[in-house]
């Protein structure tokens, strides 16, 4: 008997193998989409979500109600600034703000013609040049001398070193440099002993502003060389073993490797510092208030205290507390578009 190509040895063929649909032809084929299905590809159900993390959901809530408490629920108090706001007008202070005479903006008239206010605007505005020309590039300057130390031990005890005086109060600071550059100080004993008295930077009015930028140095340097050198930490070695091969040296490494890699930082804080331009400080100036007078230490801080709390007048305190605030955020989404145009994120993305 004679077999035929193909048959088994009892005449019969075997079934013939079933191919699979080459991959054109599953791509041309229609897909079938079921209903509800396809909008929501993609997307978890909100169910599924509370389920994965209500978790860190359930720890999120007390920093959200706490920042509901004393961040924005407080803001409902700048309602004063439109009233002439007499807390005495009730036995409850907030149930004044319901009885007090509303005055529309007579209260921010009165701000625009009084010098004083100008006068503690033009020194907070000096003081913010001032810190963000001297002050800024000092942390930067600081990481990456930190960084470049190679034994890690010296390099903790630099580092540690210069975040411990963030740690100390602002009366602290001033009495340390009470104890230096003071009347009665170290340089002032060591000077009059050599024939040379009448030395007392503390009390000189027109250093007073070097004088509080070299107190903001001192103290809070030390948390800005934390930030970068973080962000130092994250440059990949690769990138310095690539430029030292294409030989490149120390200085042109930090140029197109470091610095490019401190940018996106350097923009975030340029754009949170340019936001806090009007709030250089309150408790540094006040308490030297009265060494070199108020023509030189009066910033806004203390002007809304002195007008609010020593003087009694809420409503004008409220006022430019609120002007103030408002041209904070206007400089931080000024700042923030730059940031964009610059091609950096900011504070926040486009």
């Amino acid at each position: 008997m004679s077999l035929t190509a193909g048959s088994r040895p009892d005449g019969t063929r075997p079934p013939a193998a079933v191919e699979e649909p080459t991959a054109a032809v599953a791509a041309a084929s229609p897909k079938v989409s079921v209903p509800g299905k396809a909008s929501r590809a993609g997307k978890v159900p909100f169910r599924v979500r509370w389920r994965r993390d209500r978790a860190l959901i359930v720890m999120t809530l007390p920093v959200i109600v706490l920042l509901l408490i004393f961040n924005y629920v407080p803001l409902l108090g700048n309602v004063v600034a439109f009233q002439d706001y007499d807390p005495y007008v009730s036995s409850n202070g907030v149930m004044a703000i319901f009885h007090s005479p509303w005055v529309g903006v007579e209260q921010f008239s009165r701000m625009v013609d009084d010098p004083l206010f100008w006068s503690a605007a033009k020194n907070t505005i000096v003081l913010f040049v001032l810190q963000l020309v001297l002050f800024f590039p000092v942390p930067v300057a600081l990481a990456l001398l930190i960084n470049s130390v190679i034994r890690p031990r010296v390099r903790a005890v630099a580092q540690a070193i210069m975040y411990l005086p963030h740690f100390f109060s602002w009366v602290l600071v001033v009495t340390v440099f009470q104890q230096i550059f003071g009347g009665a100080g170290i340089i002032a004993q060591t000077l009059e002993d050599h024939g040379w008295s009448g030395f007392d930077l503390m009390t000189n009015a027109d250093l007073f502003k070097y004088l509080v930028t070299a107190q903001a140095v001192w103290k809070d340097a030390g948390w800005g060389i934390i930030v970068f050198l973080a962000a130092l930490a994250a440059v990949s070695t690769d990138l310095y073993e690539a430029a030292a091969m294409d030989g490149a040296g120390r200085w042109r490494r930090m140029w197109h490797v470091t610095l490019p890699a401190l940018r996106p930082v350097i923009a975030l804080l340029l754009v949170l510092r340019v936001g806090d331009a009007l709030s250089v400080g309150f408790e540094q100036f006040l308490l030297q208030r009265y060494a070199v007078g108020v023509g030189a230490s009066e910033v806004l801080d203390t002007y809304v205290w002195n007008m609010g709390i020593q003087n009694g007048d809420f409503s004008y305190a409220a006022a430019v507390g609120l002007v103030k605030g408002a041209i904070g955020v206007c400089l931080v989404l000024g700042a923030n578009k730059v940031a964009h145009l610059l091609g950096e994120q900011g504070v926040y993305k486009k």
